[in-house]
């Protein structure tokens, strides 16, 4: 019923109430399809075989270790949504365990440049770097996680570009580029990965925290150092941090899955001589087994023989059995 002389403020809700259904009913759609994209841009890559061969002829010494930081750098920044660390637009800014594999990425990539720059292609300390090396390798230093002025994308194309240069002069054969696959020069960067996978280890173990005893100054009586020297020490991954250390850990042993095979097929005389392939092979085996599909939607964090699974516990067990093998390796062919 009217009342003469008012207004009756029902004729309006139905309108009101359409605009408000139209507009949740978009919300719900924007937030299934930032949902979805977030989903297809947090898949990580599969591994890809090292390339033995280029335009059907056989390759030179060096050739496989080359391509394949070429090929690991290319798949970091053509991936599906690109590289993400940098991005500053959603859904990308409430990402957070793919831009954590991709650093992880990254610090082998700078490892394995500067391992390149400074051994690889040098057969001795005194001898005059690549400059095409020298190019790439400061280029991937750059700031992983630069938005603009420059974006970090366009300095590490360019080492990519520098990396191809230096690829072409090899395959050219003309002298101008050099590769020594020497054994010295392999545990050089044996040691660099060595203790990548034991810092990782350590902090993934701390995931469930633990007292442990304090060995910094072990072996030496005469060592000292500048901090405190606690008998025992307490070692916690803070609850926020432990899937950002899990995917770091998947983004490390992804890339050195392709550079350890890498390494087997350019340093295959040398491994022969010291009867090493089946340390490496041990090595990649267990680096491969960190990339199995993880099934929890998240990064459970279970105690260690709790009812609940501790992801980083697994991984640690992986990294931590690499990590044994790279030292039997570093022996082994630091025997004469």
């Amino acid at each position: 019923m009217k009342w003469f002389g008012k207004k009756d403020y029902t004729e309006s809700l139905p309108a009101d109430r359409q605009w408000t259904g139209a507009i949740l009913v978009g919300l719900l759609l924007l937030a299934l399809v930032l949902s979805g994209v977030s989903w297809y841009w947090s898949q990580e890559p599969e591994i890809f075989w090292v390339q033995q061969e280029f335009e059907g002829k056989p390759v030179p010494r060096g050739f496989a270790t080359v391509d394949t930081l070429i090929r690991v750098t290319e798949t970091l920044l053509d991936k599906p949504g690109g590289y993400l660390s940098n991005d500053v637009t959603p859904p990308t800014i409430f990402l957070d365990n793919i831009p954590n594999w991709e650093f992880g990425v990254v610090v082998q990539v700078r490892d394995f440049a500067r391992v390149l720059r400074n051994d690889f292609s040098r057969s001795q300390s005194q001898s005059r770097e690549d400059t095409d090396l020298a190019d790439a390798e400061p280029a991937f230093n750059f700031d992983h996680d630069s938005w603009i002025f420059p974006p970090t994308e366009s300095k590490y194309r360019g080492g990519v570009e520098s990396l191809y240069e230096y690829r072409e002069r090899l395959v050219d054969g003309s002298g101008d580029a050099q590769f020594f696959a020497r054994a010295d020069n392999l545990r050089e960067w044996l040691a660099v990965v060595e203790k990548r996978l034991g810092d990782l280890s350590q902090r993934l173990t701390a995931s469930v925290g633990q007292r442990r005893v304090n060995i910094d100054l072990a072996g030496d009586p005469a060592a000292v150092s500048t901090g405190s020297e606690q008998l025992n020490i307490v070692v916690k991954t803070p609850w926020l941090e432990i899937d950002d250390v899990f995917y770091q850990s998947r983004g490390t042993a992804w890339a050195l899955t392709h550079f350890m095979r890498a390494v087997e097929f350019d340093f295959r005389d040398i491994l022969k001589d010291k009867n090493a392939q089946v340390s490496l092979r041990q090595v990649i085996r267990e680096l491969e087994a960190t990339q199995k599909t993880v099934m929890s939607p998240i990064i459970l964090n279970g105690s260690g023989f709790g009812l609940f699974a501790n992801h980083s516990l697994v991984m640690a067990s992986y990294l931590s059995r690499a990590n044994a093998a790279i030292i039997d390796l570093r022996e082994l062919l630091g025997q004469g």
